[in-house]
C-alpha cells in the first residue's frame, strides 16, 4: 500500500513537472493565471491561509475522535496468516 502511495506522488511529481515546464515554454507564469482569475498573490496566500484556519481546528477535533476508534478496532481485530517465504 505504501508502495501505491509512493509511486502515485511520484507521477503526480513528474506531470507537473513536464507540464510546468511546458507552460514555461509558452510564457505562462503562476502571477498571469492569478490575474487571470481575478487574484493577487497575496490574495491566494490569503485564502490558502483562511483555508488552513479552518481546517485545523475541525481536523484536531475529528483526529481526537477517530484515532482511539481505529486503535482499539486495530487492536481487536484477529490476526491475519502470514505468508509463508518458502
Amino acid at each position: 500500500m505504501f508502495d501505491d502511495f509512493v509511486r502515485t506522488v511520484v507521477k503526480l511529481g513528474v506531470a507537473s513537472l513536464l507540464l510546468g515546464t511546458a507552460l514555461a515554454y509558452f510564457g505562462i507564469t503562476p502571477e498571469k493565471l492569478l490575474r487571470e482569475l481575478g487574484f493577487t498573490p497575496e490574495q491566494a496566500m490569503d485564502l490558502v491561509r483562511r483555508g488552513i484556519d479552518w481546517a485545523m481546528p475541525n481536523l484536531s477535533l475529528g483526529a481526537l475522535v477517530i484515532v482511539p476508534v481505529w486503535l482499539v478496532v486495530y487492536l481487536f481485530r484477529p490476526p491475519r496468516p502470514r505468508a509463508r517465504l518458502d
